[in-house]
């Protein structure tokens, strides 16, 4: 299995330049090239299972974004509530795309349709997109997002994941760095102090982590967060073993 764990790969969410596909930023496209087959069969699967006309939409612009960057695509298929997904299924494509979205949301669709068992010996390429890529972790850390979840003494920041990579891995840094969530600062005094006894991998957009056989590898400039400490671990155009 190859993992993609991006933030964005099409460009950075507070649009701080501009990208007309995929992000090349960090050798990402040229990285991506590589490992892609030819008439490669993708399919995407959904962060909410029923917001098929957003899942529609999500669908047909990574469809495009792949023609646009001459990537050989036989098909493009999409797993919302409409479209069961057994594990014949999924084992036949070469690409799997897991949607951006809330982690929470996300999580229990995954949990529903079993996705855990059914990817494990999955062969082909992986590409996690922002809540995607969290919620690869073996333990998923669920950074509070919505108002009201730093709040909420029933809201879980711990909840399994897929078990394709023990890293927690936050994204698109550089937009929510300064957020503030429920009259706290989101970095200082909600994820920093979670980041006790457990590290983060604190993604800007435009870098990604990259797995080839259980050997991973950050791409761009990216962190890390381990007790209540950032500190840098890789700069733009730069890449480390992690």
């Amino acid at each position: 299995m190859i993992l993609f764990l991006t933030s964005s790969p099409t460009g950075p969410l507070d649009q701080s330049y501009r990208v007309e596909a995929l992000d090349y930023k960090n050798h990402f496209v040229e990285n991506l090239k590589h490992y892609w087959k030819d008439h490669s069969r993708c399919c995407l699967i959904a962060a909410n299972q029923k917001s098929y006309q957003k899942n529609d939409e999500m669908c047909d612009f990574f469809k495009n974004v792949f023609f646009k960057e001459d990537f050989s695509l036989e098909t493009m298929d999409l797993y919302d509530y409409r479209y069961p997904l057994s594990k014949e299924k999924l084992l036949n494509y070469d690409v799997i795309l897991l949607a951006g979205g809330h982690v929470p949301t996300q999580n229990r669709y995954f949990k529903e349709i079993d996705l855990k068992e059914k990817i494990k010996d999955f062969q082909g390429i992986v590409i996690g997109i922002s809540a995607g890529s969290m919620n690869c972790a073996h333990t998923v850390y669920v950074q509070p997002e919505e108002s009201g979840e730093s709040l909420d003494p029933n809201f879980k920041r711990w909840i399994l994941g897929l078990n394709l990579t023990k890293q927690n891995i936050l994204p698109h840094y550089q937009m929510v760095k300064d957020y503030c969530l429920d009259g706290k600062k989101l970095f200082e005094e909600i994820t920093y102090p979670d980041s006790i006894h457990h590290c983060f991998l604190v993604l800007e957009d435009g870098s990604y982590l990259l797995s080839v056989n259980n050997q991973e590898t950050v791409y761009g400039k990216s962190y890390l967060l381990q007790d209540g400490k950032l500190e840098i671990l890789c700069h733009e155009n730069e890449k480390c073993k992690i």
